[in-house]
């Protein structure tokens, strides 16, 4: 199941992802908004990083004006590596080499094909594991307050 959240500046956008995530035969749970009043972003992100981290759902995508403020608050949340992108490459290799759980991108920054295209990138691409994971476990001690060095 994917987790997808947005605040009041990406709620078409969000319509079209879940478009997206239909067509995929994905599975998802909408952690809000669900209005274009204004909102805070933080709690929205935070609602679906939860999710994410309690394996209630696998992946995640937000959605706020730049992407960047929604990615910030999740990646706040234990487990959560968050990449905030703007082209597919970015996302596919967010998964191929970080092993990202969520995606964040801004609805005031790229318009709604190229955003599912990069959804797209990211729920399609698999971490490779290898040299990788041992980055993401130094991302993951850093994360529990740990010396890398």
């Amino acid at each position: 199941m994917i987790a997808i959240a947005n605040d009041h500046s990406a709620l078409e956008m969000k319509k079209e992802i879940m478009s997206l995530l239909d067509e995929m035969g994905l599975e998802y749970k909408d952690f809000g908004a669900y209005s274009s009043e204004s909102c805070n972003y933080p709690v929205f992100g935070a609602r679906a990083a939860r999710a994410v981290a309690s394996g209630e759902c696998e992946f995640g995508i937000l959605l706020c004006g730049t992407g960047l403020g929604i990615g910030l608050a999740a990646n706040k949340i234990k487990g959560i590596r968050c990449v905030t992108c703007s082209d597919p490459l970015s996302a596919e290799l967010g998964r191929r080499h970080n092993n990202a759980n969520m995606l964040s991108m801004g609805a005031r920054i790229i318009g709604p094909e190229l955003a599912k295209c990069i959804a797209r990138a990211f729920l399609t691409a698999q971490f490779e594991g290898g040299r990788h994971a041992l980055r993401v476990e130094m991302l993951s001690a850093l994360e529990r307050g740990e010396e890398i060095e």
